[in-house]
C-alpha cells in the first residue's frame, strides 16, 4: 500500500474530514434558516454587497473576486469580475471548484454522510467569504486569509469547520476564506502547445494571488488592515501557503504564514507537467495544434478525462507528477523548499507544524491498519522505506516501547509523509536567517471513534478556528477540547497580529533554530521541547536522504 499515491491521498486523507464538514454544514444551515438576521451592506471595488449580522459578526459569502473561469477563460489567468449596479446579495456560499468525477457518487466511509447540501460545483468559482466585527469603522484589524485543504485537487472554503465567526469575535480580526481552481482546471500545463496557455500550469495559484490582491484593495471597507495579512492553511492549504512563498507575484500581499500539516518541498517540473498536459489532450482527442478546442468542451468531459488519467496511474505521487503547480521559473520561481528554501519572501514570519498520527485519518476506510501484527506492519513500512525499513522500525520501537504494531506503523507513516518533511522545511526556512520560524507538534488525542484516531490529520483546524463545537464529530466537543481551543486559537491570532505566537496561555515559544530545534508540543499541558523526536527524526531524515 503506497500511502502517498494520488488516488489514495486525495480520496482517503481528505474524504473523512470533508464528510464531517458536510454533517456540520447541514446543521449549521438549519440553525441559520431558523433565524431572522439583520442585513448589512459594504462597498467593494466592483459594487455594493449585502451580508448579515449574526451576533455582532458581519458575514458576507460568495463575493466574486474574479470572473468566471469557463469558456474562453478556462486555463487562462484570472480576470476581474464585471462591475455590477445596485446591491448584490452575499448571503450564501458560492460555487466550489469542479472536483468530483462525473457520474460517480461521493464515496461513503466511516465518518461519511450524504453531501447533498454542499454548494454546487462550477467554473464560476472565484469567490470569497468574510467574517468581520465591523464595517468601515477605520480600525485596522489583522486579516486571517484561509487556504482550504484537499491537496491541489479537492476541497472548498465553504466548510463550516472553517466558519470564521468565532475567530473574528475572539480576536477582533477579519477572517477570509476562498475558493479557487483545482486539479485539472487549475494545474494543467498546456503552454508548450500554445503561448496563450503559458500560465495554465499555475492558474489555480494565480487565483489565490488574485484573491490576495482583492483583499489589498477592499479589506479596509471590512475593518481589516491590508498591511497585516496572514495566509494560513492546512494540508493542501498549507502547501498553497508554501507555494506562495515561492511566487514573486505574491510578494508584499501577505505578511505572515502558517502551514498546518502540509509539506510541499517539491512541486511539478515543467517537462513532467508538459507530458501530463499532452496526455490530457490525447485523452480528449484534441490535437496539440488545436489546443484551444479544450475551452469549448463541457467541463464534465474535461473532468472525466482527468479522472481517467488518475485511474490509469493510481500510484503516482500527487505532489510532483502533474495536476499540481508547475515550477516554470517565472510564475513559480523555484520549488518551495528544495534544495533550499525559496528566497522570494524571506522576511515573512512562518509558523509550521504537524500532528502526531497524521495518517490515522486516511486509514478510516482500512480497518486492518488498526489491527496489524508485526509482519503486517513491516510489510507496510517496507513499501514506504524499502531497505531502510528495519532500521527505522527499530528506532521507533525503542522510542515508543509500549506501541502496538499499528501504533508504530502510524507513527512511521505519519512522519514519513508529514513530520520529517515539516521538520526539514522548518530547518531550511530558518537557515535563510530573515523572518522567524516557529515549529509545533500537535499531540492532543481526540476521543471520537473510541480514541483510535489519536492525533489525526486535520486535527488542528477546529482548535485554530475555535470551532470545536461545530466540529464535535472530530473533537468530541468536550470541556478539554474547548480549553485547548482557547489556547491554540489565541496563539494563531497573536501570530496574525504580530508575527509572534506567544501568549500568556502557552509556555514561552522561542523561534526555531537548527541547533536546539525548540518545538511547541501542543496538548492539554503544552510544553516547549528541544528536538522532541530526535532519534526518529534522524532515522527518517536518513531514510529520505535529506541533507
Amino acid at each position: 500500500m503506497k500511502l502517498h499515491s494520488r488516488r489514495e491521498f486525495i480520496g482517503a486523507a481528505t474524504g473523512a474530514f470533508t464528510a464531517t464538514a458536510l454533517y456540520a454544514q447541514q446543521l449549521y444551515a438549519q440553525q441559520l434558516s431558523a433565524q431572522e438576521l439583520p442585513f448589512v451592506t459594504a462597498e467593494t471595488t466592483f459594487g455594493r454587497i449585502r451580508g448579515v449580522d449574526r451576533q455582532g459578526i458581519k458575514t458576507f459569502k460568495g463575493i466574486p473576486y474574479g470572473a468566471t473561469t469557463a469558456g474562453a477563460n478556462r486555463f487562462m489567468p484570472p480576470k476581474d469580475p464585471e462591475k455590477w449596479t445596485g446591491v448584490r446579495d452575499a448571503l450564501e456560499y458560492g460555487h466550489s471548484a469542479p472536483q468530483r468525477e462525473p457520474g460517480v457518487a461521493r464515496a461513503a466511509g466511516a465518518l461519511s454522510i450524504s453531501g447533498e447540501n454542499l454548494p454546487p460545483e462550477g467554473e464560476d468559482c472565484l469567490v470569497l467569504n468574510i467574517w468581520t466585527p465591523a464595517i468601515n469603522d477605520g480600525h485596522k484589524r489583522p486579516v486571517m486569509f484561509w487556504c482550504h485543504g484537499g491537496g491541489f485537487a479537492t476541497g472548498s472554503g465553504s466548510s463550516p469547520d472553517t466558519d470564521g465567526a468565532n475567530l473574528a469575535r475572539r480576536g477582533d480580526v477579519v477572517v477570509v476564506t476562498i475558493n479557487h481552481r483545482l486539479n485539472v482546471l487549475g494545474f494543467t500545463n498546456l503552454g508548450e502547445f500554445h503561448s496563450d496557455f503559458a500560465a495554465s500550469g499555475d492558474v489555480g495559484m494565480m487565483d489565490i494571488v488574485h484573491a490576495l490582491r482583492w483583499v489589498r484593495a477592499n479589506i479596509q471597507q471590512f475593518g481589516g488592515d491590508p498591511n497585516t495579512v496572514m495566509a494560513f492553511g492546512q494540508s493542501g492549504g498549507g502547501r498553497k501557503v508554501e507555494t506562495l512563498l515561492a511566487m514573486p507575484s505574491a510578494k508584499g500581499l501577505y505578511h505572515r504564514a502558517i502551514i498546518e500539516s502540509g509539506a510541499a518541498m517539491q512541486l511539478v517540473e515543467r517537462d513532467t507537467a508538459t507530458r501530463v498536459g499532452g496526455q490530457l489532450l490525447d485523452k480528449l482527442g484534441i490535437a496539440k495544434t488545436q489546443v484551444r478546442d479544450i475551452q469549448k468542451l463541457p467541463v464534465e468531459r474535461v473532468m472525466a478525462a482527468y479522472f481517467a488519467i488518475l485511474h490509469e496511474n493510481p500510484q503516482v505521487d500527487q505532489m510532483t507528477a502533474g495536476f499540481s503547480p508547475t515550477v516554470d521559473g517565472k510564475i513559480l520561481a523555484q520549488h518551495p523548499f528544495y534544495p533550499t528554501a525559496a528566497t522570494i519572501s524571506p522576511e515573512i514570519p512562518v509558523m509550521i507544524g504537524f500532528t502526531r498520527t497524521e495518517m490515522t485519518l486516511s486509514s478510516v476506510n482500512d480497518p486492518s491498519a488498526f489491527t496489524l501484527d508485526d509482519e503486517g506492519m513491516w510489510l507496510r513500512v517496507k513499501t514506504l522505506l524499502g531497505g531502510e525499513a528495519d532500521h527505522v522500525i527499530d528506532v521507533y520501537r525503542k522510542a515508543n516501547p509500549n506501541a502496538t504494531a499499528s501504533d508504530l506503523f502510524f507513527l512511521i507513516a505519519s512522519d514519513y509523509r508529514y513530520g520529517a518533511p515539516t521538520m526539514k522545511i522548518a530547518e531550511r526556512r530558518a537557515a535563510l536567517g530573515k523572518g522567524p520560524v516557529y515549529l509545533y507538534y500537535f499531540t492532543w488525542e481526540t476521543p471520537v471513534m473510541g480514541g483510535k484516531l489519536k492525533s489525526p490529520h486535520t486535527m488542528e483546524i477546529p482548535f485554530a478556528f475555535d470551532n470545536v463545537k461545530i466540529s464535535a464529530r472530530m473533537t468530541g466537543g468536550g470541556a478539554e477540547a474547548m480549553a485547548l481551543a482557547d489556547r491554540v486559537s489565541d496563539a494563531w491570532i497573536a501570530f496574525a497580529r504580530t508575527g509572534n505566537p506567544n501568549t500568556p496561555k502557552l509556555p514561552k515559544w522561542p523561534a526555531y533554530n537548527a541547533k536546539e530545534r525548540p518545538t511547541m508540543v501542543i496538548n492539554n499541558q503544552s510544553a516547549v521541547v528541544n528536538d522532541p523526536l530526535r532519534e526518529q527524526r534522524l532515522a527518517m531524515f536518513g531514510a529520505l536522504k535529506y541533507t
